[in-house]
């Protein structure tokens, strides 16, 4: 069942935007209004069974991750609307479901119909609901701090039932897995193709690592195959989630065994990045790199999608005015990360997942969302309606030189993160 009209809360939330933003920033407000509700209405999808499934947008599959973030500004009003809550509990409960079908996997179909992005995957495509079976670290910590969020927001907490208790175990068993990829993880991705960053190097393995405390990923949140395979923001968003993991199980329905498991994991990974993870900038300031290996090899850069190093205070891992974060921030914010674009309609962080100079809009509302500056935030915010090529909605990559030229008609996740910045620069912010 799809939404046909817009909720009542939803459009009262909608109006109260529209009048925060009044006639000076009534471009926001018809983004905002345009995304908000194009969200609810055409890629949410409730099932009969309590469940909702959350499609990416103009691709017929539910990512773990972009599915969190889709519904993750309505926590901001699921608090009085307990049609709302349900929903986004229906979503929680189907991610860990998916996720005890295949905790390997980053996307999902609606029904076990046996479609994939590549039917030539190498993969263990044994499940008929894969879309596709990219390890993606992150994609095990969203469906994590959903669950809290939808918590910390609502106050609800019947979404923390057994089937969640055994999700969660599955979710640590992967993890502590990959803490030593090479002699303890079946996991293997292998697609023939021309595009390297499409595949994993070793037969699918990937590339060698130390073992460090940190957890691997071997593909990043862009869908895009790690260099070095100890993914820095996804180790971070791990540290964060974990944390959630331990409180829900000490707190709220105590779990001695899960809850111990989550703090050590907290301790372990935080250790590995704050030793491994550090190095310095071209002016000798210490910064996080984007991805190291434990044997040496350091990635200095940033990418657009979430988890990047650039939202590591939205996250949680550090606070906006971290020292390290800052030189990190100042850092990716130039060109001495090889994926920052400036040009004559925008300037922001890009990805080799797009073509060069083409900047997101995802990056640019987290660069919001982690300044301090209101009106830095308003800055990017007349920039990101300025740069929508006439269609009142966000994409996911645009050119620096000519707006009209942007990839993804329909992406719902850019959409969200552009409300969630209109939403923070009026001090309306999901709790966490």
């Amino acid at each position: 069942m799809q939404y046909e009209t817009i909720p009542a809360s939803v459009q009262a939330f909608m109006d109260r935007i529209t009048a925060l933003c009044g006639e000076e920033h009534a471009d926001w407000a018809r983004n905002f209004n345009a995304c908000f509700a194009n969200t609810l209405t055409t890629t949410v999808r409730r099932h009969e069974d309590g469940t909702t499934f959350v499609l990416t947008g103009d691709i017929p599959a539910m990512w773990l991750r972009d599915s969190t973030a889709q519904v993750r500004p309505y926590l901001a009003i699921a608090g009085d609307d307990p049609d709302l809550a349900d929903m986004i509990a229906g979503l929680v409960r189907l991610q860990l479901r998916y996720i005890g079908i295949d905790a390997y996997a980053n996307a999902f179909n609606e029904e076990p119909n046996g479609h994939t992005w590549d039917p030539n995957d190498r993969s263990d495509f044994s499940s008929p609901w894969l879309w596709e079976r990219k390890y993606e670290l992150d994609s095990l910590c969203y469906p994590l701090q959903l669950a809290w969020l939808l918590y910390a927001n609502t106050g609800r907490t019947d979404h923390f039932d057994a089937a969640f208790a055994a999700g969660v175990k599955r979710i640590l068993d992967v993890i502590e897995t990959e803490q030593d990829h090479a002699a303890r993880s079946p996991y293997f991705f292998v697609r023939d193709c021309d595009i390297p960053t499409e595949s994993l190097a070793d037969d699918g393995k990937g590339t060698p690592v130390a073992v460090t405390g940190m957890t691997w990923s071997g593909f990043r949140p862009s869908d895009d195959a790690c260099t070095y395979h100890y993914l820095v923001p996804a180790n971070m968003f791990a540290v964060v989630v974990l944390g959630y993991v331990e409180r829900i199980f000490t707190e709220v329905t105590p779990d001695a065994d899960l809850a111990a498991r989550a703090g050590r994991l907290v301790g372990e990974i935080r250790e590995g990045i704050e030793t491994h993870a550090r190095v310095r900038n071209a002016a000798g300031e210490p910064i996080y790199a984007y991805e190291v290996d434990g044997l040496g090899h350091a990635l200095v850069m940033d990418d657009a999608n979430v988890p990047s190093l650039l939202a590591a205070p939205y996250l949680g891992y550090c606070a906006a005015d971290d020292p390290t974060y800052q030189a990190t921030r100042r850092t990716l914010l130039s060109p001495e990360n090889p994926f920052y674009y400036a040009g004559e309609h925008t300037a922001g962080i890009g990805s080799p997942h797009t073509p060069p100079r083409y900047v997101w809009p995802i990056a640019r509302s987290i660069e919001g969302l982690t300044s301090s500056s209101r009106q830095e935030k308003a800055a990017i915010l007349d920039n990101l309606v300025a740069i929508d090529a006439g269609t009142n909605l966000m994409h996911e990559g645009v050119c620096v030189d000519d707006p009209t030229q942007y990839t993804r008609e329909w992406f719902s996740w850019s959409n969200m993160m552009f409300c969630e910045l209109v939403m923070d620069y009026f001090g309306i912010r999901v709790k966490r």
